[in-house]
């Protein structure tokens, strides 16, 4: 399918339903490189659903997701995450096995960086070690991006709540993105944190990273977004720039006003 040279993304007509319940109806909307999009609507609108079909984890009934032209449906997580779109989820997943460090954690995300092999192991450790230290490297410098770089021996369960969604996104960072998927990586942070995590967002994108959102914090919303599409029960009910999609009186009765004076819910 022909697709803008500015468009990284287009969800085209993607429909997903469980067990007779339509999460998607025919949801199209388009990110363009190098922008923020925000996905916005109710509990149960099917934000968290798109993102799912959008990198794998369901398949949708119908429908397509293009990745600078590349149909997405039908490839696996791991081979989509190797094509430049990385995840963060709305329950943090971080790992503690054999007492995982923080800085372990991070090293986990380079897919891209790091892809031993049994032969790699046996017979070219010297080149192993190199590029497991080019990575350490790396995830030190992903820690020290987020602000994380003095947790790097921690354990991740020692961090704050805080500082666990820094240190997922980190890790998603690792992997070298073009495009960032966020489920709600506001959720649970006091208002200090939300400050912090907007001038984040505003660095990633200065590196040229997309970013689509998923997010309830308003504020966070309207300050970083440079548009909005709004799902309602699963449709598309709206999409433009922020100042536009809080004057919709379609989302403001949908969303229960939670746009007006860049309110949260």
């Amino acid at each position: 399918m022909a697709q803008s040279a500015e468009m990284i993304l287009r969800i085209a007509d993607v429909t997903k339903s469980f067990e007779g319940v339509h999460a998607l109806t025919d949801v199209t909307f388009e990110v363009r490189a190098g922008h923020i999009k925000a996905l916005i609507g109710p509990n149960g609108a099917g934000k968290t659903t798109l993102l799912n079909v959008i990198n794998g984890l369901l398949p949708p009934d119908i429908g397509h997701i293009y990745f600078r032209g590349q149909e997405l449906i039908g490839m696996s997580t791991d081979r989509i995450a190797l094509l430049g779109l990385s995840r963060t989820f709305q329950l943090i997943r971080l790992f503690t096995v054999n007492n995982a460090t923080v800085l372990d954690n991070v090293m986990l995300g380079a897919h891209k960086l790091l892809k031993p092999t049994i032969c790699g192991a046996l017979f070219f450790r010297r080149k192993t070690a190199r590029e497991e230290r080019v990575v350490r490297e790396q995830a030190m410098d992903a820690l020290a991006f987020v602000g994380l770089e003095w947790a790097a021996a921690m354990l991740p369960g020692a961090l704050s709540f805080g500082n666990q969604r820094l240190l997922e996104l980190a890790r998603s960072l690792m992997s070298q993105p073009e495009l960032l998927l966020l489920d709600e990586p506001a959720s649970g942070l006091n208002d200090a944190e939300v400050e912090g995590f907007m001038q984040l967002l505003s660095a990633i994108r200065a590196r040229g990273i997309t970013i689509l959102l998923v997010e309830h914090n308003m504020k966070l919303v309207m300050n970083v977004s440079d548009e909005i599409v709004v799902l309602d029960f699963g449709r598309w009910l709206a999409e433009g720039a922020p100042a536009a999609i809080c004057a919709d009186p379609k989302v403001i009765e949908a969303y229960l006003g939670a746009c007006m004076e860049n309110g949260g819910s």
